[in-house]
Formats: structure tokens, C-alpha cells, sequence
């Protein structure tokens, strides 16, 4: 691939923080024009990766170009490139949504007629029009996380790096992000998404890295990362309690794996190879039997497979434990000496 179909690269990057070795040889590669998902528990190196690529932290070794510019040797050139929404809303609170995307603009050296005229496109774009002229202290979260990645496409950057850009946003503004983000495509944007939701990694993203303990596990789209996690499950509801049996022993006969039966429900599973030729099948042979089916469904792998089974647990169970720890932290800060 030439040097003008990558707008990302980085190669064999390692970052230590005293004993604790974040990035270890981490490579990756964004193709201009598509989005790339890093996913990954808390603490893997995602956002260590992400601040080597911003210029924001050095690497102990290892290279990394953005936008054709050496993160190292030219630093300027690379945030001239770049916009930046890290994980928490990096906003002045003081100051009120129009104000803090003017300051952007102006920053990154528009005139102030191009500065307003792009402040309020943006907020437009983001739905923040009627608190346009309120303090950014005045805004909810969610409001503040859209104000910050707005300010991050003020200079209709080359190069797009959202850091968990969704985090604290309820269901419709993370739709609405994801239009955004799906527009800026569109407009030629290459895009480096780092995201705890693994179902916005399989709505936005190209491709799909994952890192865990500094290290790239796994790559490709999230179909062939699906299909690293697991077969198809094909499952059988029928009406009547004594026709599980024969359906037990249908799908002993398409399936690929000792179908798990669920008396109560009346349902029968199994993991089946051949997917859709196995539901049709499974079908044609009940109904020769007058098996009569109430519902059916071929359920495939989902990204939380993937990571379950690349790094050992659930990404929900990652999210609880996070959230487990820092209540014990608070609860200890709160304990009087």
C-alpha cells in the first residue's frame, strides 16, 4: 500500500510507565478514508496509543506517521492535522458553546468571520443551537462531551481521533454521534475510534484492532473477528413439550456441537457450520416429522464473543469491574481515619 492510501501507521511502538510495560511492539495501520476501532479492556494501552499518535506522549521506542508527518520529528505538522476528542470533555467551562468553538477556530488561525461562520455550523451539527450562548458549566455531560467533539472538527482535520467519544452520552446523542462520525467518512475523514461499546465498533468501524496488556491480539473487519469467536447457534422453540426430543435429535443431525435443551422454554440449541443451509435443513426435516416450530432463530458470534474469548471476559464484565473498584475507592476515601 503507497504512502498516500495510509493516513496512519505506527510500528512496533513500546511505552513503559516504571514497571508497567503499556504498549509492547503495538503496530497498526489506517487506510485513508475508513475508521479503525481499537478495542480492548481498561488499562490494554488504547489510550496510550492514542496519545503517542497526538504527539501528546513520546514511545521509548518504535515509530508512528500521521498523515504522512513522523509523530517524532514533526510533531507541528501532525497536530495541524489532527483533531482531538480524548476521554473527558476538554472544554472552558467559563466560557459558552459558541465561545469555546470561535476560540478554536481563531487557534487554528481562521479569521473571525470563518470562525463564527464554522462555530455555528458545528453547533448545528451538534444539536447545541438553543445553548449556543450558555456556559459550557451550564451543560449536562452529554452536552459537553458533543461541545468537545465538535471543537475536535473545527479544522475539518485530515485525521480524526476519537478517544471513547460516546462515553456519558444517553441513546440518541450516541446515534447522533455516530451519524457525525459517519458523515465525516463520507467527507473523506480517516478516523481512529477507541470505544468501551463493542456495538459501536461493529456499527463504525472498518476494521478492528484489539489490544490487551500492550499488545495487538487480534486485527481484521468484525466479521472475521466474529468468526475467530465461534460458530453459529441455531435455535428451535416448538410448541409442545413432547416434540423437544425429536427436535433434540434433528438437530443432533445438522448441528456441529450436543444441542442444549431448555424443557421449560421448550427451545433447543446447537452450534451448527454451515449456518442458513443448516436452518433450512433443520426446517425441512421437522416438518416431515409434523414438528411444528413456534419460533426460530441462527444467532451469530457478536464482538462480545471476540472479546470474551480473546482476552478471557466479557467487556460488560470488564465495565462492572471497573465500576466495582472505584466504588471500593470512594467507599475507602469516605472511611474516617
Amino acid at each position: 500500500m503507497s504512502a498516500s492510501e495510509v493516513a496512519v501507521r505506527a510500528e512496533a511502538l513500546v511505552k513503559t510507565f516504571g514497571s508497567t510495560r503499556a504498549l509492547d511492539g503495538v503496530d497498526l495501520e489506517i487506510t485513508t478514508g475508513t475508521v479503525l476501532g481499537l478495542l480492548g479492556p481498561n488499562g490494554a494501552g488504547k489510550t496510550t496509543t492514542v496519545r503517542i499518535l497526538t504527539t501528546l506522549l513520546k514511545p521509548d521506542s518504535g515509530r508512528a506517521w500521521v498523515a504522512g508527518h513522523d509523530v517524532l520529528a514533526d510533531p507541528q505538522a501532525v497536530r495541524r492535522s489532527i483533531g482531538l476528542s480524548g476521554q473527558y470533555a476538554a472544554v472552558d467551562e467559563n466560557l459558552t458553546g459558541y465561545e469555546n468553538l470561535w476560540m478554536f477556530g481563531r487557534l487554528y488561525g481562521m479569521n473571525r468571520s470563518d470562525a463564527a461562520a464554522r462555530a455555528r455550523a458545528l453547533l448545528g451539527r451538534f444539536n447545541l443551537d438553543e445553548a449556543a450562548e450558555r456556559p459550557a458549566k451550564t451543560y449536562s455531560g452529554g452536552m459537553r462531551r458533543r461541545l468537545d467533539l465538535a471543537s475536535a472538527l473545527v479544522a475539518e482535520p485530515a485525521v480524526v481521533v476519537l478517544d471513547e467519544p460516546t462515553t456519558g452520552l444517553d441513546p440518541r446523542g450516541r446515534l447522533e454521534t455516530w451519524e457525525v462520525i459517519g458523515e465525516l467518512v463520507a467527507d473523506g475523514a480517516t478516523v481512529l475510534l477507541t470505544t468501551q461499546y463493542l456495538e459501536e465498533a461493529d456499527q463504525l468501524a472498518d476494521t478492528i484492532l484489539v489490544i490487551d496488556h500492550g499488545k495487538v491480539i487480534a486485527s481484521g473487519t468484525a466479521d472475521q473477528l466474529k468468526a475467530q469467536a465461534g460458530r453459529e447457534q441455531l435455535e428451535l422453540v416448538v410448541t409442545e413439550a413432547a416434540e423437544v426430543e425429536l427436535a433434540r435429535k434433528v438437530l443432533i443431525e445438522v448441528g456441529s456441537s450436543d444441542p442444549v435443551i431448555d424443557e421449560k422454554a421448550k427451545r433447543v440449541s446447537v452450534h451448527v457450520d454451515t449456518g442458513p443451509k443448516a436452518l433450512i435443513e433443520a426446517l425441512r426435516r421437522l416438518d416431515a416429522q409434523d414438528v411444528a416450530v413456534l419460533d426460530v432463530a441462527l444467532h451469530r458470534p457478536t464482538l462480545d464473543d471476540v472479546f470474551l474469548a480473546l482476552t478471557g471476559h466479557a467487556a460488560e464484565d470488564q465495565a462492572n469491574g471497573d465500576k466495582a473498584r472505584s466504588r471500593r475507592r470512594k467507599q475507602k476515601e469516605e472511611v474516617p481515619a
